[in-house]
């Protein structure tokens, strides 16, 4: 398996678990810490909380990948084969289109940061940059999302 074919298959789930592990190990740290030994880590609600912004972006571009978003498909019903084809797809470039605005306006917000995080002391561009990468990764989603429905359109399924 090339490198590219298991980045495609695996980076979404690999970054969502370690996100997730990483969220968890912090916060019942600082439980420990904060009841059991009457003391506090001051970074500790800083990294959960940028580990879970991560996560919620990550997250939509997962749930893109495995088609896992809610949607309403009533007015699909009413539609045949072509109908629902064209209809899936003026929806996916309606929210391609969104993902790509997005990214472009995120990565502005990421270049113009300059600030570092208060307790921490990393650079807020690795926080700002989330919606970035996450809308990124939404984007090419849901071009490999649209070229599966026009195979399977094509193919006649």
């Amino acid at each position: 398996m090339t490198l590219l074919k298991w980045l495609d298959e695996n980076i979404e789930s690999t970054l969502l678990i370690i996100l997730s592990i990483l969220t968890v190990v912090v916060v019942f740290t600082q439980v420990f810490m904060r009841y059991v030994l009457d003391s506090s880590l001051v970074w500790s609600e800083e990294l959960a909380r940028y580990a879970f912004i991560w996560m919620i972006y990550i997250g939509v571009s997962y749930g893109v990948k495995r088609q896992a978003h809610i949607s309403v498909d009533a007015v699909a019903l009413l539609f045949k084969r072509k109908g629902k084809f064209i209809l899936g797809l003026c929806a996916n470039i309606a929210f391609l289109t969104f993902a790509v605005i997005l990214t472009y306006f995120s990565f502005e917000v990421v270049v113009q940061v300059t600030r570092s995080s208060p307790a921490m002391d990393i650079p807020m561009q690795l926080v700002y940059a989330a919606p970035m990468v996450g809308l990124l990764l939404t984007a090419i989603r849901v071009i490999q999302r649209m070229k599966i429905q026009i195979d399977i359109f094509r193919s006649g399924e």
